[in-house]
């Protein structure tokens, strides 16, 4: 891998912070600290960038949901209440003197 040096600016306070942290408890060169730390912000804006679009697609795809479920529902009503009518028939007196079934149907 080809690389490059670019001039980075940082506060005064900033490159104290970074240059303690550094001498106290890293083995590795500070060029390669900072290789690591940009990797990483680069890797974390891919993960949100993914990841708010992965927020956008449910979003689009709740009102589709919804819809496809609701059509579900609609049908599910009108076979119940087919079924439910059937039954209500096998239930009238045909003349025979059958008893009536004793129960509700929800």
């Amino acid at each position: 891998m080809k690389k490059r040096k670019k001039l980075l600016n940082l506060p005064e306070g900033l490159l104290e912070e970074f240059d303690n942290a550094h001498k106290s408890k890293s083995d590795k060169n500070k060029s390669e600290v900072i290789r690591k730390t940009v990797v990483y912000y680069i890797n974390e804006r891919k993960r949100k960038g993914l990841k708010e679009l992965m927020k956008k697609g449910y979003q689009e795809m709740g009102n589709i949901n919804c819809e496809i479920s609701e059509c579900g529902i609609t049908s599910d009503c009108l076979e119940l209440a087919k079924y439910e009518a059937g039954l209500a028939e096998c239930d009238c007196d045909n003349g025979t003197g059958g008893e009536k079934r004793r129960y509700i149907l929800c």
